[in-house]
């Protein structure tokens, strides 16, 4: 019984830390969506500079897990055969398709439907985390999730939406990437956060290249300046800090409650344009941002309160 209490206060420490790394990653990507929007129209072709981003978000990875995960190389090379093709398959899942499929959907695509087909990932990720993970949702977790997807909504008014290839792809991307919160969390199960990060990125980065030579895009970069570079450097510093972050939420916290709360960065990301561009969302979109705040802070709280739950009385007596 005593280990049992044991386990069970370390399991409540680590959705404690999972859930501040999962608040930190909603802040960074917060300010990442408001950066990246100046920083694609400045270097232009959505593709280079998304794997010029990643480039150094892989770089910067890797510099981190060498630096924090003792013995790095040796991890690597322990690692069984189930775990490597499970990093592989971060790195294709997760850190390059989707992208090119999304930012090419996103050139087709209507606004408002790429919106909101990508702000539904945290309800696949939920149905995916009831099969796969065998998460469970009791009420209060599914009436948090419905005032999330009303929120996005409100946010995001589906006027004007058709559907398209553009549509397709930007769907697809969305379920490449909760297809990859499901990997994750296995492999992290066996594979520290900061190697897993590294290689979702380095992974993704070889066969982002190759698809740039493939199409002549990587004759872009000669183009570049100053200014692009330096748009560059900066989203990517934001990209390894959100994959970091979110890598280490994921391993330690429920995949529901962290891509729940990562739906938080809307706020954050409206705040920003508030203060530097003086643009007040309408209404009904501020009421979407008080509800994703809101539900975001529900779904946090029934998370750790879960976690947290008094033993039984049966069994605090055989202690």
């Amino acid at each position: 019984m005593i280990n049992w209490l044991r386990t069970h206060e370390a399991r409540g420490r680590a959705v404690h830390i999972g859930l501040g790394f999962a608040g930190l990653t909603a802040l960074v990507s917060g300010f990442s969506v408001f950066l990246n929007a100046s920083a694609v129209r400045s270097v232009g072709d959505p593709v280079l500079f998304t794997t010029l981003k990643n480039g150094v978000a892989a770089v910067i990875l890797l510099a981190l897990a060498m630096a924090f995960v003792p013995r790095a190389g040796a991890t690597v090379r322990g690692l069984d055969r189930r775990s490597v093709l499970g990093l592989v398959a971060l790195g294709v899942i997760g850190g390059s398709i989707p992208f090119v499929l999304f930012f090419t959907g996103l050139a087709q695509a209507s606004a408002p439907a790429a919106a909101v087909i990508h702000k539904t990932l945290f309800i696949w990720v939920a149905l995916l985390a009831v099969v796969l993970l065998r998460e469970r949702l009791g009420m209060w977790q599914l009436a948090a999730l419905a005032v999330l997807l009303l929120s996005q909504v409100l946010i995001t008014p589906p006027d004007g939406i058709t559907w398209t290839s553009g549509e397709t792809m930007i769907a697809l991307a969305t379920g490449m990437w909760a297809v990859e919160v499901m990997i994750a969390k296995r492999v992290l199960a066996g594979v520290p956060s900061p190697i897993a990060a590294a290689s979702r990125m380095g992974i993704g980065l070889v066969l982002l290249a190759g698809y740039l030579v493939a199409t002549g895009g990587l004759g872009g970069i000669g183009g570049l300046g100053l200014e692009q570079w330096g748009w560059v450097l900066g989203t990517g510093l934001l990209l390894s800090a959100y994959v970091a972050t979110w890598y280490a939420a994921l391993r330690r916290a429920p995949a529901t409650a962290v891509t729940a709360i990562l739906t938080v960065a809307a706020p954050i990301t409206a705040s920003l344009q508030l203060i530097a561009n003086g643009q007040v969302p309408a209404t009904p979109a501020v009421a979407g941002y008080a509800g994703t705040l809101l539900a975001g802070l529900v779904v946090a709280w029934l998370a750790l309160r879960h976690v947290s739950a008094t033993p039984t009385s049966d069994r605090l007596a055989q202690a």
